[in-house]
C-alpha cells in the first residue's frame, strides 16, 4: 500500500543505498535527486488525494453493505440560502444525508442546523475556519480549530460530532495527530461531483451517476444553485435505480455522536 510511512522507508532505503554507491564512486548524485524528487512528488499528491489513505485512513465507501444504499454528502454549510433548498428535496424524496459544517457558518444559521437535524440527518465536522491554508496549520492548531467547532455545536446542539471530513480533503501528519488525538473518525469520498467548477449541470449529474452503485458516498455542497438542481436531478434517478440515499454513519454502521 502507498503510504507515507512506506514511502518514507522506501525513500530512505534507496538514499542509503545509492549515498554508498555514489562514495564507492557506482552512481551518480542525481540518482539521490531524482529520488527526493519521487518523494516530494508523490507527499504532494497524497497530500491532495484523501482516497490514496496516503496520511491517514478515512473511509471512502461501503461495498459491503446488504441494502441498495448510498450516502449524499454536503460540504461547506450551513448556507443560509441554499440548505433550507437542500432540506426541502431530500424531505420531498425521502432522502436522508449527512452535513459537514463548517463552525464560523454555524452559530448565525442555528436554526438550519437544527432543522438538519429534525429531519433526521446527520451533521460532521469540517473544521471552524475551513482556512484556505488550513494544510499547513501546525497540529495545535488544527486540534485548537477542531475542538472549537465540535464545542459549539455541543453547546448549542448537545450533541458532540465523532464524523470529519477535512478542510478540501486534503490531509497530512499534521491532521493525522489531531484526528486521532481527538479520536475522529474521517470521511472521504468514491463519487466527487465537482460541482463548485464551472461544469453545468448535466456534466455534474452525468459524472455522479455514470458508476454509481450501492455502497457509494457521494460528495456535494449546499453553497450553490446549481448544486441544489443537479440533488433533485439525482434523486430522480436514485428513485429510478431503487436506490436509497442514508446518512453517513448509517452506511457504514457506526456512530454519528459521542
Amino acid at each position: 500500500m502507498l503510504t507515507f510511512k512506506n514511502v518514507n522507508i522506501i525513500t530512505r532505503t534507496l538514499l542509503l543505498v545509492f549515498a554508498l554507491l555514489k562514495v564507492l564512486n557506482y552512481s551518480s548524485v542525481l540518482w539521490l535527486l531524482i529520488i527526493g524528487i519521487v518523494w516530494l512528488i508523490l507527499t504532494i499528491i497524497g497530500s491532495f488525494h484523501i482516497r490514496w489513505n496516503y496520511f491517514l485512513k478515512a473511509k471512502h465507501h461501503n461495498y459491503q453493505v446488504k441494502d441498495k444504499e448510498i450516502a449524499i454528502t454536503f460540504d461547506d454549510g450551513p448556507n443560509k440560502e441554499f440548505t433550507p433548498k437542500v432540506l426541502d428535496l431530500l424531505k420531498k424524496y425521502n432522502a436522508k444525508a449527512t452535513f459537514f459544517l463548517i463552525g464560523n457558518q454555524i452559530e448565525k444559521n442555528q436554526e438550519i442546523v437544527s432543522e438538519i437535524l429534525r429531519g433526521g440527518h446527520s451533521i460532521g465536522n469540517h473544521t471552524f475556519s475551513h482556512t484556505n491554508n488550513f494544510g499547513f496549520l501546525k497540529t495545535d492548531k488544527v486540534i485548537s480549530d477542531l475542538k472549537k467547532n465540535t464545542a459549539l455545536v455541543e453547546r448549542l446542539f448537545q450533541v458532540k460530532m465523532n464524523l470529519f471530513r477535512p478542510a478540501f480533503g486534503v490531509t497530512n501528519p499534521r491532521i493525522r495527530k489531531a484526528v486521532k488525538k481527538l479520536n475522529l473518525q474521517v470521511f472521504g469520498w468514491s463519487v466527487r461531483s465537482l460541482d463548485t467548477t464551472k461544469d453545468s449541470k448535466d456534466k455534474i449529474l452525468a459524472r455522479i451517476t455514470k458508476t454509481l452503485k450501492k455502497g457509494d458516498v457521494v460528495l456535494l455542497h449546499d453553497t450553490s444553485q446549481k448544486s441544489v438542481e443537479v440533488l433533485e436531478q439525482f434523486l430522480v434517478f436514485l428513485e429510478k435505480k431503487k436506490l436509497q440515499s442514508v446518512t453517513i454513519d448509517q452506511l457504514f454502521n457506526i456512530e454519528a455522536y459521542a
